[in-house]
């Protein structure tokens, strides 16, 4: 299967089922009551985020993700059966975004989940409005839609240690040597095309895991190269190994390039903790090894540990190890410190899903607000006892008083919500 970590699709949730109209017809009952039951609940498309998905391919050709409808109200009062929610298996790590750029789910563990679209609440049967005055309501409510979405799903590894740096600075070899990673690795540029994980278990208390990102280039930001549809992989990891090739022949201004473009992908990359390898040293004496080091510390953050390493002949792995796992160490301390210091969420006071606004379009009057607007999708318009009661609804909130007081007349037309079929004569 080839991995893909970003993909466009359209979410519908499972619209209410219909409430039932109808009146009892036995046979030694003379005028039978009101009887129609109640629609079920439409599904909700809910993201569950799993260990066994690694990409999101199964994406590529399934844009249309759609939940099941609730089944509408039957006579003898029988409610109409609720659907089962939709449960969507993702990645750890999958963002969903929505088009107006807002995250709506952010999956960051195994068996998270989330609901990203919500299934429509069904709609009343005509038993449910009787009461003292209406004897034989002729009337049902219909079913909610379900909420319909387009959204982005990203994914973003979840890892503790990135590794960055240039093509063939040989993230990949080391990655095979210090993990149970099996990466492709050969002696041409963007051997890696797409990022790989590996388990790295430092001791027997502490395993890291690690993200090998394609190579970057200088522009990637912008587009340039392969690394640009990787970088948002390192936007998690806690810490950044840097490697940089020892036979570059500037190898500090290898490093700020790499620096550059993870800066311009992301400010706060800049501040995560990092440690820089020089690699391939196997062929060097420890004079040149020293003048590399010595380039390096000119331009790295004071206090930035700086390893000259061989993947192949094993040199200096186990210092590396330990120096990635000091930085994890802490880093998770301090991730658990500030999850910790988020506390109680803070509670907004007042319910605004009642309020309403009136405004006047040519000839028509425009009437709109949560609550409201969700009476209207649930009332019918071809039937004018449903029409009387989101009238009744109106008169009660004030809305027909505040029409009145904006001159509304006789035979004009009033719109609900943003649906052309919601309206009706004043």
């Amino acid at each position: 299967m080839s991995f893909v970590d970003k993909v466009l699709v359209s979410v519908i949730a499972g619209d209410g089922g219909n409430g039932k109209k109808s009146f009892r017809h036995e046979k030694y009952i003379d005028k039978g009551g009101p009887d129609g039951g109640d629609g079920g609940n439409g599904a909700d498309v809910v993201l569950l985020a799993s260990r066994n998905q690694n990409t999101l391919a199964a994406f590529r050709y399934q844009k249309e993700i759609k939940a099941d409808p609730g089944k509408p109200g039957g006579t003898v009062r029988k409610h109409g059966r609720s659907a089962k929610h939709l449960m969507v298996a993702v990645p750890v790590g999958t963002v969903a975004i929505n088009n107006k750029g807002q995250i709506i789910a952010d999956l960051i563990e195994d068996g998270q989940t989330a609901v990203i679209a919500k299934g429509g609440k069904g709609g009343f049967g005509n038993a449910h409005f009787v009461s003292s005055v209406r004897q034989a309501p002729g009337f049902a409510e219909k079913g909610e839609p379900g909420e319909r979405l387009e959204l982005t799903f990203e994914l973003k590894m979840i890892a503790d240690v990135g590794l960055v740096g240039l093509p063939n600075a040989g993230k990949s070899t080391l990655l095979s040597k210090i993990s149970n990673a099996r990466p492709e690795i050969a002696d041409y540029p963007f051997t890696t095309l797409t990022p790989n994980l590996g388990v790295v278990d430092i001791d027997k208390d502490v395993s890291v895991l690690v993200a090998d990102i394609p190579g970057l280039i200088e522009g990637a930001a912008e587009g340039k190269g392969l690394g640009h549809d990787f970088l948002r992989h390192v936007e998690r990891t806690s810490v950044i190994l840097h490697l940089i090739d020892s036979y570059n022949e500037d190898v500090a201004s290898v490093y700020q390039t790499i620096r550059t473009e993870l800066k311009a992908y992301q400010k706060e990359l800049a501040t995560r903790p990092e440690i820089v390898a020089l690699t391939k040293v196997e062929g060097l004496d420890e004079e040149i090894i020293a003048d590399l080091t010595k380039q390096l510390k000119t331009v790295v953050k004071r206090g930035t540990k700086i390893i000259a390493i061989s993947s192949q002949s094993g040199y200096n792995l186990p210092e590396l190890r330990y120096a990635i796992k000091d930085l994890v160490v802490k880093a998770r301390a301090k991730h658990a410190v500030e999850v910790e210091a988020q506390g109680i969420p803070v509670l907004t006071i007042g319910d605004t899903s009642a309020e309403w606004t009136v405004t006047k379009e040519g000839k028509m009057f425009l009437v709109a607000g949560q609550k409201i607007e969700q009476f209207a999708r649930r009332t019918d318009f071809e039937n004018d006892e449903g029409v009387q009661r989101l009238r009744d609804i109106m008169r009660k909130t004030g809305i027909l008083n505040d029409l009145s007081r904006k001159g509304i007349e006789a035979g004009q037309i009033i719109q609900v919500g943003p649906d052309e079929h919601a309206q009706f004569e004043y």
